[in-house]
């Protein structure tokens, strides 16, 4: 007795290998391309060049906004020039929220007319530079 195996046409086969490659192929670029909600957010940092260190009472007032689609929480500030930066905690700024944050200075007094070189770091990994000038 002879017994008939017959598998799908070669065709058929082609189609749906290249029909199951494509939807890989559109889910990983979506996924990289933050498409599908979460799994892209990021956060994009911008600071205005408005912000400035008031040389008179060592403040440094930086006007930012985020303009990524995660929270941004920053957890150190650097500054050139042996000043050092007190955060009181992490500061957070939500997804495209603009504000103007005021952070005391230590290690010295700003000299008006100087430029600074301030750099965030955020939980994200994320190091954002910008110079700012002691007014």
């Amino acid at each position: 007795m002879k017994k008939l195996y017959r598998g799908i046409e070669p065709i058929i086969a082609v189609v749906i290998l290249v029909a199951i490659t494509l939807v890989i192929a559109i889910g990983v670029i979506g996924w990289i391309m933050g498409w599908w909600g979460t799994f892209g957010a990021t956060e994009s940092i911008k600071i205005f060049p408005d912000s400035y260190i008031n040389s008179t009472n060592g403040r440094l007032i930086l006007h930012l906004k985020n303009e990524g689609s995660a929270t941004a929480v920053i957890y150190k500030i650097e500054l050139t020039g042996g000043l050092t930066v007190n955060l009181a905690g992490d500061l957070t700024v939500s997804p495209g929220v603009e504000s103007t944050e005021t952070i005391s200075i230590a290690g010295g007094n700003p000299i008006s007319g100087t430029n600074y070189q301030v750099k965030i770091y955020t939980r994200a990994g994320n190091v954002i530079s910008a110079t700012v000038q002691a007014r």
